[in-house]
């Protein structure tokens, strides 16, 4: 083979290897490999007893990509709220009351040390996931706000199993001598619920079923309560699909 020969045969060559290694479509931007298949981000806000606290848990969720943690003036987009404190006091539980009513997103805790029939509490208001702070490491922060986002529930097993006794205490006493389940509703209730599927307020159903307001708020609360739901119109809609109303 000549020098001309082997010449025109490297040429042909080096032509093949640069159209077989231009991508498909180069012109379209290609999606970084770490990026691909990655899920949605879960919008967090954070709230705390003092600033310690509050730095503590920011730092530590700021390196996930898992979770975008919002600013105080966001806060009301949260699909999860997580409360940060040291003990279940009186403040504390009046803050839970106030992020129950301003978010729509579900509401974790973080807690320090808890007492004995605090339990109660944070189910009355909506709390659906515990975390102890002496556990609180990274992993297991993401795992709380990853659950309360696709719905779950997460609790340490001793108040897991203090909530099960409790729901089987309340079978008992208070529903099986009425031939109640915990998905039941009574007569009155669901005659208040169908008045609210209708579009009556408070006064209007008190009105209607000559109840006084405060009857009317207490029958509402104990449903959305007992069957673990947000509000009255999560309360219709489950009864709706169970034909209970």
């Amino acid at each position: 083979m000549t020098s001309t020969d082997t010449t025109r045969e490297e040429v042909v060559t080096a032509r093949r290897t640069t159209v077989a290694s231009k991508p498909a479509g180069a012109t379209v931007p290609r999606v970084p490999a770490q990026l691909r298949g990655r899920p949605a981000q879960v919008r967090v806000a954070v709230y705390a007893e003092d600033l310690i606290l509050q730095t503590g848990v920011v730092q530590q969720l700021r390196q996930r990509p898992e979770v975008e943690l919002l600013s105080e003036s966001e806060a009301g987009q949260a699909e999860v709220s997580l409360l940060v404190v040291d003990s279940l006091t009186e403040t504390v539980t009046e803050h839970l009351r106030r992020l129950r009513l301003a978010t729509t997103g579900r509401i974790g805790l973080v807690v320090g040390h808890f007492e004995a029939g605090g339990l109660q509490t944070i189910v009355e208001n909506g709390v659906a996931a515990v975390l102890r702070r002496s556990e609180a490491d990274q992993d297991r922060l993401v795992h709380l706000i990853t659950a309360l986002a696709n719905g779950e529930g997460v609790m340490p097993g001793d108040l897991l199993g203090e909530l099960l006794d409790r729901i089987g205490i309340l079978q008992r006493t208070m529903l099986d001598g009425r031939g109640l389940t915990l998905s039941t509703l009574t007569a009155r209730e669901a005659e208040m619920l169908k008045l609210v599927a209708e579009g009556f307020d408070t006064s209007e159903i008190a009105a209607k079923t000559s109840y006084s307001e405060r009857t009317v708020k207490n029958v509402l609360h104990e449903i959305i309560t007992r069957l673990g739901l947000r509000n009255r119109a999560h309360a219709v809609g489950y009864a709706m699909r169970r034909g209970l109303i």
